[in-house]
């Protein structure tokens, strides 16, 4: 699978990096409803830079229902399939399936669910064939969906996907989320395995989306332990957030010692992201991932939320930048959507004066709480 793109011959970083991309893809992706034209915008901005060059390109295939049906039911994935060649919003089962409200039916949704799941699926190829240490698709990381429900905008786990194509080669596979929202989908995928732990570190708030991930939720069965949440509140800027990172990451590597790592890079804990809750910046969630870099694992990186289509691009660009070990000037470069970020056309995205909402003594009795539940990992 890893074969089919086309390697670039530019000064190559340290790392061999993979990056997943076709125009069909892109184009198959800015159709969503929710993020009009956003992998194009993502994919420019990384080209602008000129990026492309240090990293070797891979086009995607597109996943058979075999393939999905790795995690999805087999009902599941034909109910989308049916109704996605008509794009009818009013048969009586999509409700049974978690589709309509907030995961509308539109015609063609089954076809950007297979190519979704896979460009991850390719992108995981890729590492367990030893073609890359890092691979990127960031048109994936839709951690939402479970294996008979669409949700939460998401109608295939393309996360759950590629970690099930990486456990066919590497024991233990860790799943890193630093999206906004608690990676629900992924965690119930692995809940009851020890060879799949999931840490999600994201917003826990009384009716804030999906309403799970509190510090209690551990994980069942033989994955008891093995599931870590660290739920925080509006406000959190780089440096709180980067120190309690590192600190739950150091001990989750001591104990857990994974083999492979996929991580969900959303942005929408970028500041000005319409979801108004953190005040993150690239640069803060750029140190959160080279913490993991700094691993020297096999690492899956995907997207996720972010709903500033500019401000997401700016992140996802400063991150591959981050991997490639590349260092970006802060002018953003003329491309095709140059005018989306306006007014000042900069690179940074600067936090807003929102207050932080984290007390000092709640984030140490998390971190501590989680210390003391990762002791019991065997």
């Amino acid at each position: 699978m890893c074969d089919r793109g086309d390697s670039n011959d530019g000064e190559v970083s340290k790392r061999r990096v993979v990056y997943i991309y076709s125009s069909e893809y892109v184009e198959t992706c800015d159709s969503l409803s929710k993020v009009p034209n956003r992998a194009s915008m993502v994919h420019s901005l990384i080209e602008a830079y000129g990026l492309l060059q240090y990293i070797r390109v891979v086009k995607p295939h597109v996943a058979s229902m075999e393939e999905m049906a790795v995690f999805h039911t087999h009902s599941y994935l034909e109910h989308l399939h049916k109704i996605s060649q008509t794009g009818d919003n009013d048969d009586p089962q999509s409700a049974d399936f978690g589709l309509g409200y907030d995961c509308p039916v539109v015609e063609g949704i089954f076809d950007y669910a297979a190519a979704v799941g896979g460009a991850t699926l390719t992108a995981a190829q890729c590492l367990v064939d030893g073609k890359c240490e890092v691979a990127i698709n960031w048109a994936g990381g839709w951690h939402h969906a479970k294996k008979d429900e669409a949700s939460g905008f998401c109608y295939v786990n393309d996360a759950v996907l590629g970690i099930l194509k990486l456990r066919e080669k590497y024991e233990r596979v860790l799943y890193v989320d630093v999206d906004l929202h608690h990676g629900d989908g992924v965690e119930d995928a692995f809940s009851f395995t020890s060879k799949v732990m999931t840490v999600s570190l994201h917003k826990f708030s009384p009716g804030f989306f999906p309403g799970t991930g509190d510090v209690s939720d551990t994980g069942l069965g033989k994955g008891r332990w093995y599931a870590v949440n660290v739920p925080l509140e509006d406000g959190i800027r780089d440096d709180r957030y980067l120190q309690v990172f590192n600190s739950v990451m150091q001990e989750v590597k001591a104990v857990f010692n994974p083999e492979a790592v996929v991580m969900q890079l959303g942005a929408d804990t970028m500041a000005g992201d319409p979801m108004c809750s953190f005040n993150m910046t690239p640069v803060g969630v750029g140190k959160c991932l080279n913490h993991i870099l700094e691993w020297e694992l096999p690492t899956l990186l995907l997207g996720g939320g972010g709903y500033n289509l500019a401000n997401t691009a700016r992140c996802w660009t400063h991150l591959t930048g981050t991997v490639l070990e590349q260092a970006l000037s802060s002018e953003i470069p003329d491309h095709e959507f140059f005018t989306e970020y306006g007014p000042d056309y900069s690179l940074e995205i600067s936090p807003s004066c929102r207050p932080d909402r984290n007390e000092s003594q709640q984030l140490e009795r998390v971190i501590s709480t989680i210390k003391g539940n990762l002791k019991n990992v065997v």
